[in-house]
């Protein structure tokens, strides 16, 4: 497998195969960039049809966090883990240590946390055989739940978008579609109701519809997620599953914005151009949903709840950075948030060796 690795010429500093017979245990450890610092991300826990499917999207995932993380000022790295395997049947306390062991053995370079499949007292069972994990329980001294900030993220990053659109970030009238009433979704439409946003939810499980609808009594609810998207929108909102923009759905937006806390919202390269064309303006997922990293990280200098939140507050000002880049350059705001991430990986350690170099004088 090594081989393949390095035939997708991914530039990945280290890519770690991880296998315990006792437990059953196969996972996969990609550090894309230790560039800003260790390299911090979620742990995925999913039933992936091979051992080929699994590297790819750890290999995707992990580089997808190393922008992330740059782009949200953290002074950490990018990196990914996936555990193959079902969790409702797989999972246990002995696999989860022996997935712990193999963290604490790459040394600090790789830091772990929650994603799909994995939770904070999953985090907490990790935590007894490794230092370097993040996203713990409360009762351990982490922030919990990062949904909170993830979704004040999004909200930043969607009053920004809203600015640049229409010249203010007053959501207040605007229609706002949210597609995945979860965890975050719900959240997000928490802030929008707050807001005066006029919003219509939607999501493929009703309980969470009930949930979203209870909590707030004056939303409406779409026929489907087909039907949201197609609908006469200000602001479209994918909170669920990723890949909902591509070549069959760009040209049926109706929405001025998209701005929603999905991740790997784009169907493939060169969606985002098709947006742009249309006059779309994309809010990118990786820049708005950057606020529950920024939550599990702050866990590293003791958590402080409202200290994260000042810190996820900027992604407001990074969102209007990230616009401005981009009708500079005439290029998508994708391009744009690549820029400014790959920019400061190339230069934060350029600076740092300066100060090394001065230090040692």
């Amino acid at each position: 497998m090594t081989e393949g690795v390095f035939g997708r010429e991914s530039g990945h500093e280290q890519v770690v195969f991880c296998h315990d017979a006792n437990t059953g245990l196969k996972a996969i450890i990609a550090v894309y960039s230790t560039a800003l610092g260790p390299a911090l991300g979620g742990t995925r826990f999913y039933p992936y049809a091979s051992e080929g499917d699994a590297l790819d999207d750890v290999l995707a995932l992990s580089k997808g966090m190393a922008y992330k993380n740059a782009l949200a000022g953290l002074d950490l790295g990018g990196g990914k883990a996936v555990i193959i395997g079902d969790p409702a049947t797989s999972k246990s306390e002995a696999l989860l240590r022996a997935y712990g062991r193999f963290v604490q053995s790459l040394g600090g370079r790789y830091i772990t946390a929650c994603d799909v499949g994995t939770y904070v007292a999953d985090m907490d069972v990790i935590a007894r055989e490794t230092r370097f994990v993040t996203g713990r329980s409360p009762d351990s001294g982490g922030a919990g739940d990062s949904s909170v900030l993830t979704a004040y993220g999004v909200f930043q990053g969607m009053r920004a978008s809203a600015e640049y659109t229409w010249g203010t970030p007053e959501l207040r009238g605007r229609q706002v579609g949210v597609s995945g009433v979860g965890k975050v979704g719900l959240v997000l439409t928490g802030h929008l109701v707050e807001a005066g946003a006029d919003v219509v939810i939607t999501d493929v499980n009703e309980q969470a519809i009930e949930r979203a609808v209870a909590a707030h009594p004056g939303v409406e609810v779409a026929e489907d997620a087909d039907s949201l998207l197609r609908a006469e929108l200000d602001v479209f909102a994918p909170c669920a599953l990723g890949g909902v923009l591509d070549d069959d759905t760009v040209p049926a937006l109706r929405a001025r914005v998209v701005c929603g806390a999905a991740n790997n919202q784009l169907g493939h390269p060169g969606v985002e151009k098709l947006l742009a064309e249309r006059g779309i303006l994309f809010a990118p997922d990786y820049l708005v949903n950057a606020g529950g990293v920024v939550q599990v990280s702050d866990e590293l200098n003791g958590f402080d709840f409202e200290r994260a939140k000042r810190r996820v507050t900027k992604i407001y000002d990074t969102t209007k950075a990230v616009f401005a880049l981009s009708a500079e350059e005439g290029v998508p705001p994708v391009t744009a948030a690549d820029r400014l991430a790959e920019r400061r990986m190339v230069e934060v350690p350029r600076l740092r060796s300066i100060l090394t170099l001065q230090s040692t004088r």
